[in-house]
């Protein structure tokens, strides 16, 4: 495995580009040197979630890439939970509606599921791990709690932020600048935790 090596030098253990581009913003001016997968070689294969909770398969990630990196990993799984579907889509949120299909597709199908129901209670969830080569894991929370909208809005994010109303805001995920997503999604909650964490001798 050939790529950048040091104490100072954080995988983010993740395939997603959107979700590297945000874990990178959201630890930014850091002294870490940020890698991805794809800048390794050989690259990493993206290992199997096959927990039964967030902080399961977040660890299980992070342990993988580190393992077969030799680098400190943060790997993150995240969610929305929909209260009037007990939870779902829930770990399964990327995969729910089927291996193929889109972000907006996955919306326009949950959207449809929720067709007619008036109390439409959600959360996003994320829990984010962080792990040392020789297999240490320190795990890192963040929730927000919403609503799903009745329709699509807005041009930002990824995933199911554009229906995704924020508690106490009344805009998408999606319609939130960057920066202000940062400082209220469940990511950046837990991120926030990291980059303490971070700062800290290891």
């Amino acid at each position: 495995m050939s790529g950048p090596h040091g104490e100072h030098v954080l995988l983010i253990g993740s395939a997603n580009v959107a979700k590297q581009r945000e874990w990178r913003a959201l630890l930014s001016g850091l002294d870490v040197v940020l890698v991805v997968p794809q800048d390794l070689d050989p690259v990493p294969a993206e290992p199997e979630e096959a927990g039964t909770t967030f902080a399961e398969n977040a660890s299980h990630k992070a342990r993988a890439y580190a393992a077969a990196t030799g680098l400190r990993t943060l790997a993150d799984d995240s969610g929305l939970e929909v209260d009037a579907l007990h939870g779902a889509p829930g770990l399964r949120s990327r995969r729910f509606f089927g291996e193929d299909a889109t972000p907006a597709e996955r919306n326009a199908r949950l959207l449809a599921l929720l067709d007619g129901v008036a109390a439409r209670g959600a959360r996003f969830v994320c829990v984010a791990a962080l792990a040392a080569p020789d297999g240490r894991v320190e795990l890192f929370d963040g929730e927000v709690r919403g609503e799903i909208a009745q329709a699509p809005r807005g041009e930002h994010g990824f995933g199911y932020d554009p229906i995704f109303v924020v508690a106490g805001d009344g805009r998408t995920m999606a319609e939130l600048s960057a920066a202000e997503k940062h400082d209220v999604s469940h990511r950046g909650l837990a991120a926030a935790k990291v980059r303490s964490r971070l700062a800290q001798p290891l």
